[in-house]
C-alpha cells in the first residue's frame, strides 16, 4: 500500500473555523437584540466600552477559531501503510490513530455549500467500535479523488487484492460494475413526503424555543395585556392569527423536507445500503445490512389511508439523521406494496406479511382510562375559568375514548420462527419486526388492574445507537405476553 502523506485540503481550515463560530452565533445576536441594538464607536458614547468588549470578545474568539482551523489543517495528515488507514495530528500533543480497513465498516460522504464549491467531500469513517454516532475519523475536507481511494483502498485490502495491480486497472473494473438501484425518490413522491410530513411540530418546537432564549427581554406583561385587549376584539382574529402562524409553519417544514431529501436515492452494493440525499448538502451515507438491528414501518394516519408508508431501520452503526442515534430513514415514503416487496428482497428469511395476534376485548379500557387521570383537572379548569366556551373541552372525553379504541384495535404481535413482529400505535401505525438474535431484553409490565382482567404489557429493546429503541405492544392476553418472555427465554 502507498506510504504516501495526504493532507486535507486548505479549505477545511475555514470550514473548522466556521463550524466554531455556529454555536456563538445565537448568544451573539440574543445580547445584541437585549441590547436594543444600542452601540456606538464614539468614544464618549455610554455604549462605547459595550461595543468595544462584545466585538472584541468576539472578534477575539474568531481569531482563535481560524488559527485552531488553521493549525487542524496543517497537523492532520494520514497514509495507508500494512492494510491500515493511519492518521497523525495535534500540536504539542501529537495523537496517532491507526484503524485496519478489515474493521472499517462504512464511509459516509458529505458534500456542504464550501465542499461543492470546490469540488470536495467530507468523509465520515465508520467502524463497529464507534459510539455515539461519532465516526471514528472524520476527514473535514479532502478531493473527491483522494476519497475515492481511500474507498479503493479498502476494498484492495477486504478481497485480498495484490498491492502490485495496476491501480488504474482496478478502477476499470470498478466503473464497469453498475450499482443497482432499488428506490429513487420521483419529484411527485417528495412533494407527496413534504406536504404530510410532521415537520410542522419541529419547527413549532424550534420557534418556542428561540422564544424562550429572548424569556428575559420579552415584556410579558405587556404582551398578555394586548393579547387580552385583541382576543375581545374577536375570536375569529384569533383563530386567523393562529392559522397564519400554522401555515408558515407548515410552509416552512415543506420546504426543509424538500430540501433534506431532494434526489433521494438507495443503491445496494456488496451487502451494503447506499444512500444518497440532499440539494444544499449532498449527503451519502452507507449502511451494511449485518448491523441493522430491526426494521419499523411507520404510517400517519393519512398515509395509511393512502397507502403510503414511510421504512425506518435501527442500526447498529452508520450515520443517524441527527449524528446522535442511529435511526436511519430508508425509504421516507413508498407504497406500502412496493415497500413490502423490496424488503422481501433485501431480507428474504423474514416475514414480511405477519398475521397479528390482537390484544383482547376486555383490554380495550386500559387503552383510554390513564388519559382521564390529566383530562378531568384540564376540562375542569377550562370550564370553569372560559365559561361557557370552556365546556367545549367536554368533547376531549368522546375523542379520547375513540383514539383508545383505534389503539386497541392497532396493538398485536407475532411469533414466526426466530422473529417477532410487533404492531402499536400512538397516532402513527409502526410495525416493528426484529430477529430475536438482534434483541437485547424484554421487559414486561402488569398493573393491578391488569392483572385482574389478566392483561399484559410488553417491550421489546433493541440496540440502536447509544441507548437503543424500544417497541411495546398494551395490554396483551396474559398467556399471550408469557409466550413471548418464554419464546425470548429460549
Amino acid at each position: 500500500m502507498s506510504k504516501e502523506i495526504n493532507r486535507l485540503h486548505p479549505v477545511s481550515a475555514v470550514i473548522t473555523s466556521v463550524k466554531a463560530l455556529k454555536s456563538m452565533i445565537l448568544p451573539i445576536a440574543i445580547i445584541i437584540i437585549g441590547n436594543g441594538f444600542n452601540f456606538s464607536l464614539n468614544f464618549h458614547s455610554d455604549h462605547f466600552f459595550d461595543t468595544i468588549l462584545l466585538f472584541g470578545v468576539w472578534g477575539g474568539a474568531a481569531l482563535l477559531a481560524l488559527i485552531g482551523g488553521i493549525i487542524k489543517w496543517r497537523t492532520f495528515v494520514y497514509w495507508f501503510e500494512d492494510g491500515e488507514l493511519r492518521i497523525k495530528y495535534g500540536l504539542f500533543v501529537k495523537k496517532k490513530r491507526y484503524i485496519p480497513f478489515e474493521r472499517i465498516q462504512s464511509l459516509n460522504y458529505n458534500e456542504g455549500i464550501f465542499h461543492r464549491i470546490f469540488g470536495l467531500v467530507k468523509v465520515q469513517v465508520e467502524t463497529a467500535g464507534s459510539k455515539g454516532g461519532k465516526p471514528e475519523v472524520e476527514l473535514t475536507a479532502i478531493r473527491k479523488a483522494a476519497a475515492d481511494v481511500i474507498e479503493l483502498e479498502m476494498r484492495r485490502a477486504k478481497n485480498g487484492v495484490d498491492q502490485q495491480q495496476d491501480q488504474e486497472e482496478i478502477q476499470v473494473i470498478e466503473e464497469a460494475v453498475s450499482i443497482p438501484t432499488i428506490y429513487h425518490m420521483s419529484i411527485r413522491d417528495l412533494l407527496v413526503l413534504a406536504t404530510t410530513s410532521g415537520g410542522i411540530g419541529v419547527v413549532l418546537s424550534g420557534l418556542a424555543a428561540i422564544a424562550s432564549q429572548f424569556s428575559d427581554i420579552i415584556p410579558y406583561e405587556t404582551v398578555f395585556h394586548e393579547l387580552a385587549d385583541f382576543v375581545k376584539v374577536g375570536a375569529f382574529l384569533v383563530a386567523l392569527t393562529a392559522m397564519l402562524v400554522l401555515i408558515v409553519a407548515w410552509v416552512v417544514s415543506v420546504v426543509i423536507t424538500l430540501i433534506n431529501y431532494y434526489d433521494y436515492t438507495v443503491r445496494i452494493e456488496e451487502e451494503k445500503l447506499i444512500i444518497t440525499k440532499g440539494l444544499l448538502e449532498k449527503k451519502r451515507i452507507t449502511l451494511p445490512l449485518n448491523r441493522i438491528q430491526a426494521i419499523r414501518i411507520v404510517e400517519n394516519p393519512l398515509r395509511q389511508l393512502t397507502g403510503f408508508a414511510t421504512v425506518v431501520v435501527e442500526s447498529a452503526g452508520g450515520n443517524g439523521e441527527d449524528g446522535n442515534d442511529k435511526k436511519i430513514t430508508l425509504f421516507p415514503l413508498i407504497k406500502k406494496q412496493d415497500c413490502l416487496h423490496t424488503l422481501e428482497q433485501l431480507f428474504p428469511d423474514m416475514n414480511w406479511h405477519p398475521s397479528f395476534i390482537r390484544s383482547p376485548k376486555r383490554a380495550r379500557p386500559f387503552f383510554y382510562r390513564i388519559d382521564f387521570i390529566w383530562l378531568v383537572p384540564i376540562m375542569g379548569a377550562c370550564s370553569y375559568y372560559f365559561y361557557p366556551y370552556g365546556l367545549l373541552s367536554l368533547l376531549l372525553i368522546p375523542l379520547t375514548i375513540l383514539i383508545g379504541i383505534w389503539q386497541h384495535k392497532t396493538a398485536g404481535y407475532q411469533i414466526d420462527g426466530k422473529q417477532l413482529a410487533m404492531q402499536y400505535r400512538v397516532f402513527s401505525r409502526i410495525t416493528l419486526i426484529v430477529e430475536k438474535k438482534r434483541i437485547q431484553s424484554i421487559q414486561s409490565t402488569q398493573s393491578y388492574f391488569q392483572k385482574r382482567k389478566n392483561v399484559m404489557s410488553i417491550k421489546a429493546t433493541v440496540m440502536s445507537g447509544a441507548t437503543g429503541t424500544t417497541g411495546s405492544v398494551s395490554s396483551l392476553e396474559q398467556q399471550d405476553a408469557e409466550t413471548i418472555l418464554t419464546w425470548y427465554e429460549h
